[in-house]
């Protein structure tokens, strides 16, 4: 019984490793591998492995797709709209979490169902135009704020802290806005980094956000540079992979440095 238990358990380890190469490696390395080729390569066999590495084509790809101001630009915006929206949510988050609020229970289900519907973009564009938000730095930021994911994370997070802690903070003369800087905060660490992480993808790789909101080039983010390499008549399959993963290898590189907290964070969401 105990080797039956034990071989379902590695069956089971088996199958999620292939379905993660299958879903999740194999695209990628194929995406490296058209990065790789000439043009005249991709397109005589799209799946033929390259026999000459071109790594010149990220060099191409970089000073084509004018990258470096737009590098600049996803750097902003990601830094900004995730410190904002982190900061916003844990604010809302805690006196719904506390139940300080007369009407915390509806604030709370006002924010869960808004994740179950869709981004309006007409009715977010004509508010843009009106409060003149539109091809703007600071606008385009202030209409990526408040996702209502990281208020109910943040919200699920802070019950699993004992209620005790802001009793006590009271007690000392702890104001509000002290106690959540300096002692809630450093206790949200695995929170902020995980849903840090997911807000700073959700920035980085906005890809309908720059096209309906930011016309002038100067403005431009990284994923809107992308389409410098797609074409009315032609296409530069190759460069456009190896633009696809310079934008994509930053956020790669935070989740790795990011990843340890994810686990800490959700074993404390889900307590109480």
């Amino acid at each position: 019984m105990k080797n039956k238990s034990t071989f379902d358990t590695v069956a089971v380890h088996v199958v999620g490793w292939i379905l993660s190469v299958g879903v999740y490696l194999l695209p990628l390395l194929f995406l490296l591998m058209i990065s790789l080729k000439t043009t005249h390569g991709f397109l005589a066999d799209p799946l033929a492995i390259p026999v000459h590495l071109e790594w010149g084509n990220f060099v191409d790809a970089w000073q084509q797709g004018h990258m470096t101001d737009y590098f600049l630009n996803s750097v902003i915006y990601t830094v900004f709209i995730t410190g904002l929206s982190l900061l916003l949510s844990v604010l809302a988050a805690f006196p719904v979490a506390r139940n300080y609020l007369k009407f915390s229970n509806a604030i709370y289900l006002l924010f869960v169902i808004s994740l179950f519907l869709p981004g309006g973009l007409i009715p977010l564009f004509t508010e843009a135009l009106k409060l003149h938000l539109f091809n703007s730095r600071i606008g385009y930021i202030i209409l990526n704020l408040g996702t209502g994911l990281s208020f109910f994370f943040f919200v699920g997070y802070i019950k699993s802290i004992p209620k005790a802690l802001d009793e006590a903070a009271a007690l000392d003369g702890c104001g509000y806005f002290r106690f959540v800087f300096q002692v809630l905060i450093p206790l949200l660490k695995p929170a902020l980094a995980t849903m840090g992480l997911l807000d700073a993808i959700g920035a980085w790789n906005n890809l309908i956000g720059p096209v309906v909101f930011l016309s002038d080039q100067n403005l431009w983010p990284l994923t809107r540079g992308l389409f410098v390499f797609y074409g009315q008549f032609s296409n530069n399959w190759p460069l456009l992979a190896a633009a696809v993963i310079i934008v994509m290898t930053p956020m790669v590189l935070l989740f790795i440095f990011l990843q340890r907290y994810i686990v800490q964070a959700a074993g404390g969401a889900i307590k109480q």
